[in-house]
């Protein structure tokens, strides 16, 4: 009778123990584990670069291998865009997830559906969208550049505003297509301080350029002093010795965030719910990072201590830039005479 009832219990703890989720792994992951067995299949279409989006996926293989097809098409953000534009046009939805700055435009068109991941709760405010419908996987920090050879730390703008000190004139580069940063000072500043602070600023004889890492080591070789350049470029350049620095006191910071989100129909929704939590967990924003990228998440070690996150005035690109690029595009020609 005792061996039968010990029996008994060891049947009914091997029973329970394989019930449970494994290890780490809450109901959700299990359940979407689940599903993901089934469908076997990914189709991820991205902006990010070829190479670090091809180490992404197998990442992701490595840790789930019953998906065993992980489909990456990689274009820039432009043909990526327009890729899913013409196929959902036709009918056609081929992308399971989608990963770019240009995300909200997807929104705006119905083309990514909300899904707020379990990791999402360790990022900003600032890196996701208020609706749920994607969170941030990288950003782009839109800053003040200097080379520390032509201008001393001490003497270096700490604000926007101090670019119109007549003494910066006709010694700051900005690219000839920063409409993200004059839309975001829109939203921080309003339309009036705006609209008044970028016409004094196209007195100051810009450089005009094409390009934010040209412009970087345009400005690092001292063709000019100082340039709106991103932030994660000048600590590059600074760990190969270049005599670069940046200033991390601009009120606002622009944030241009590469968000990563869920297609409105997905043919493989549970291998693409799953990828993006892998993508937004503190491995794959680890990953991130190892590529010389700014990590959204706010537990990942930045790049560099000035990369901080929690440190800075961070406002991100507003939602509607999809939807009023031309307008932006527009006003921002007209004021500086492009």
């Amino acid at each position: 009778m005792l061996i039968n009832t010990v029996v008994s219990l060891i049947m009914l703890f091997c029973l329970s123990v394989s019930t449970r989720p494994a290890w780490g792994q809450s109901d959700h992951t299990v359940s979407l584990i689940e599903g993901a067995k089934k469908e076997r299949r990914l189709v991820w279409y991205t902006a990010m670069g070829a190479s670090d989006a091809n180490l992404m996926a197998e990442a992701f293989k490595k840790r789930y291998p019953f998906v065993a097809d992980v489909e990456v098409f990689r274009g820039t953000a432009e043909n990526t865009l327009n890729r899913i534009l013409t196929e959902t046009r036709a009918g056609k939805w081929g992308f399971d997830l989608a990963a770019m700055t240009e995300i909200n435009i997807l929104v705006h068109h119905r083309l990514i559906s909300p899904y707020v991941s379990p990791e999402a709760k360790a990022y900003l405010k600032e890196m996701k969208d208020p609706g749920g419908h994607w969170t941030g996987i990288f950003a782009n920090y839109y800053v003040l550049g200097y080379n520390s050879r032509l201008v001393s730390e001490k003497d270096a703008p700490k604000g926007w505003e101090d670019l119109l000190d007549p003494k910066w004139k006709g010694n700051i580069s900005i690219d000839q297509e920063e409409y993200p940063g004059y839309a975001t000072l829109l939203a921080a500043w309003g339309r009036e301080k705006t609209e008044k602070y970028m016409q004094a600023l196209a007195r100051q004889s810009i450089h005009w350029k094409k390009g934010h890492t040209l412009i970087a080591q345009l400005m690092g070789a001292g063709e000019f002093p100082m340039a709106i350049v991103y932030a994660h470029r000048i600590e590059e350049m600074k760990k190969k010795g270049a005599p670069v620095d940046w200033v991390n006191t601009l009120n606002p910071i622009v944030a241009s965030i590469s968000g990563i989100g869920l297609s409105s129909k997905p043919n493989h929704p549970n291998a693409a719910r799953l990828f993006i939590d892998f993508v937004l967990s503190r491995e794959g924003q680890a990953m991130i990072r190892s590529f010389n990228r700014v990590a959204a998440r706010s537990d990942v070690e930045p790049l560099a201590p000035k990369l901080d996150q929690t440190k800075l005035k961070l406002k991100a690109v507003p939602v509607d830039i999809g939807t009023r690029y031309s307008e932006y595009v527009h006003e921002f020609r007209r004021i500086f005479g492009l």
